[in-house]
């Protein structure tokens, strides 16, 4: 029998690994904070790549499912200077190289292929140690305890296992997020509805962008990005909702206003999401029983990469797993050895620094023009 696997952390990554595992007859059991699956928000869209999280999907057998739930459309794509000019205005292709799934609706799927008990709601990891012979102890918040031989640390940015291999930890990465929401769009917020499009809108410039998509049910979601030290977010109070969206609309003065409104028009409170990256190239020597996938392993600045890496780690090393079930850790070196790489390169963005002259909508539109010419996934 291989040995039971031991998973902490019920995001897209560490379900997909139990997926995985599980298609291949390997006992796994996931350990999630969470109290219940809908115990919080999952976030918005995502687009699954099809060099990345289409192939997880696809080792996971629910590529079918998968496709059932694409949001039609959505690979739209316009370009706006930050006076309302629009650069770029890109229907979707229907191509469905990255096509937009809801991250919620994604993550019951996995959920719902999976043996009724695989996920063990309500257990936060507070302590973990090592024991002889690669195995490990995870002490929860209630006090309860298990051991494993086999340990993956699926628990993302702030993750407690992570220390069992590496003394890194997340920095601030200079830039935070600041998250919106106008609902009936078409109908209640008609110019910012019609600068957002079908699919997703991006205006940058340096230091400051707005990035939104529409979702389901006429809705629209934003990431207003700035480029400040967590001082200058501290400064407001976003437990006051009306006085946090005046202080970022500030920020924006001059902005076109269909632009300006998916700030100030927003129907939910601003949340404020600082941003966060462990080093580009973190990797650790191999340690017996235990490894990390997906933001654990390396978190980095957003770029469209996250959901996609942590998927396809997750398959990776339910794959290697499943193809060496007498020898855990000729998989687990395998699998690092493929993760560490890939890891490094993705997070070596091509995209022009945040806060740089060049991030500008004409200066995103010519990088998305010769990327365009190097072959099909050109943003």
């Amino acid at each position: 029998m291989p040995i039971p696997v031991t998973v902490v952390g019920a995001g897209l990554g560490g379900l997909t690994l139990a997926r995985v595992l599980h298609v291949h007859g390997i006992p796994v059991t996931v350990y999630e904070a969470d109290p219940s699956p809908s115990a919080r928000p999952q976030g918005g869209l995502l687009d699954i790549h099809d060099d990345s999280g289409q192939l997880a999907l696809r080792a996971a057998g629910l590529t079918d499912e998968f496709r059932a739930m694409v949001l039609p459309g959505r690979q739209a794509l316009r370009l706006l200077d930050r006076d309302g000019t629009v650069l770029l205005d890109q229907p979707d292709d229907g191509t469905g190289t990255r096509p937009e799934v809801h991250r919620g609706d994604l993550r019951q799927l996995l959920l719902d292929s999976l043996p009724a008990g695989t996920v063990r709601w309500g257990h936060k990891a507070a302590r973990l140690r090592a024991l002889a012979g690669g195995r490990h102890e995870v002490t929860f918040a209630d006090g309860t305890t298990v051991v494993t031989g086999l340990l993956v640390g699926a628990d993302g940015a702030w993750s407690r296992v992570r220390p069992l291999v590496s003394a890194a930890a997340p920095e601030y990465i200079g830039k935070s997020v600041v998250e919106t929401y106008l609902f009936d769009a078409d109908a209640r917020h008609p110019a910012a509805s019609k600068a957002v499009g079908g699919g997703m809108l991006i205006a940058p410039s340096p230091g400051r962008e707005i990035f939104a998509h529409r979702e389901k049910d006429d809705t629209l979601h934003a990431y207003v990005g700035l480029a400040e030290p967590q001082e200058w977010f501290a400064a407001t109070d976003f437990g006051d909702a009306a006085a946090a969206t005046e202080w970022i609309a500030r920020a924006f003065a001059g902005w076109a206003p269909e632009l300006t409104a998916l700030i100030t028009d927003t129907d939910t409170a601003p949340v404020l999401r600082p941003l966060f990256a462990l080093a580009p190239g973190h990797r650790w020597d191999r340690v017996p029983g235990v490894t990390l996938l997906g933001d654990a392993a390396h978190l980095s600045a957003p770029n469209g990469e996250g959901a996609n890496l942590a998927m396809l780690d997750g398959a990776d090393l339910g794959l290697a797993l499943a193809a060496h079930p007498d020898d855990p850790e000729a998989a687990l070196a395998r699998y690092e050895a493929v993760m560490f790489p890939r890891s490094a390169e993705t997070a070596t963005d091509e995209m022009p620094s945040f806060d740089s002259a060049d991030n500008t909508a004409q200066g995103l539109l010519d990088l998305f023009t010769e990327k365009a010419a190097d072959g099909p996934h050109g943003h």
